[in-house]
């Protein structure tokens, strides 16, 4: 690993639950998520329909909304939590799921209704347009409209903590390189977890085939068809979409999160390089035996609670008081 690079990893030890957690993902979703992929443009609505329409409920959950944020013609449906004010950090969160599902509340939601309740925050969600009916760049555009939002409504950048996974770890990217496009101020850091870095090759980088059979959640295969839906006849290479081509100077803190035997490890590794070779503060965080995305899993594995907790320690660093 690169010097420049603050990188740690993480021995974890999966109870016996989690272990069989962990076939059942192998066995039930990871074949769902091939069949959906798979499929006709109309399989896929009927299994974005079922993914949103499970419902994140608990009596310990913040104020919960479903509203559009942001001016006139440049507004987006997002997902609230907690309130709106200039009186406690925000975490704009963007969602992952390979760029054709929608946000799933179950799992999204209840992770950061834990996170806004360890950092006393508020959260925003937006439901961004997703392929194959809205290809990029639609989704990476209602992204910049909630980041323009937040901004609009008063909220410091320097109190706004950007975060994503998966596919939502490769908006997060695109999106600090249109901040520094626009000439907004950054957010005060970034957290990427198991982010898609590189759309250009199917093949590579390495993890892509080593970890093709120890992955229990990303069928790598379907990864063709999803490209073709969100990327279609775009430059694969273009840095919005492949953030290991990015000029990353002006990004804030990144804290990078994946797991050592996921399909995706080296998107992250490699990025990591290419971040902190270029001057940024980077951290990758890298745990053993966990699945993809496993930090939005912590009611499914209590073995994601340290890595929660971690993320949290690092917004809490880098928030303005």
């Amino acid at each position: 690993m690169n010097k420049q690079v603050q990188f740690r990893r993480h021995e974890t030890v999966l109870s016996r639950r989690s272990r069989w957690v962990l076939r059942l993902i192998r066995l039930i979703i990871r074949p769902m998520i091939r069949f959906m992929v798979s499929g006709s443009m109309r399989r896929m609505a009927a299994g974005q329909a079922r993914v949103a329409g499970a419902k994140f409920t608990s009596k310990h959950a913040q104020e919960q909304d479903y509203r559009m944020i942001g001016a006139p013609g440049k507004s987006v449906p997002s997902y609230i939590l907690g309130n709106l004010d200039n009186s406690r950090p925000v975490i704009l969160w963007l969602h992952g799921g390979a760029f054709v599902l929608p946000l799933m509340p179950d799992a999204h939601l209840r992770f950061l209704n834990r996170l806004c309740q360890d950092l006393g925050a508020a959260a925003v969600a937006p439901d961004y347009r997703i392929a194959p009916l809205c290809p990029y760049p639609q989704g990476l555009d209602d992204c910049e409209r909630a980041y323009g939002a937040l901004l609009d409504l008063g909220v410091p950048a320097s109190r706004i903590v950007l975060g994503g996974e998966s596919a939502g770890g490769n908006l997060v990217l695109g999106l600090l390189q249109r901040i520094r496009r626009k000439g907004w101020p950054m957010p005060c850091c970034a957290v990427p977890v198991a982010a898609v870095t590189d759309m250009g090759r199917i093949h590579n980088p390495p993890s892509r085939t080593e970890n093709l059979k120890r992955d229990a959640m990303l069928p790598m295969l379907a990864l063709t068809r999803i490209v073709e839906w969100y990327v279609g006849a775009q430059d694969h290479s273009d840095p919005e979409l492949s953030p290991i081509h990015a000029d990353c100077s002006g990004f804030p803190p990144l804290l990078l999160v994946a797991s050592q035997h996921e399909v995706l490890r080296d998107d992250s590794v490699m990025f990591a390089r290419v971040a902190a070779e270029q001057g940024v503060k980077t951290r990758l965080e890298m745990w053993t035996h966990m699945p993809h995305a496993f930090p939005l899993l912590e009611h499914w594995f209590p073995e994601a609670t340290p890595a929660r907790v971690m993320i949290t320690e690092f917004m809490k660093e880098h928030i303005a008081d």
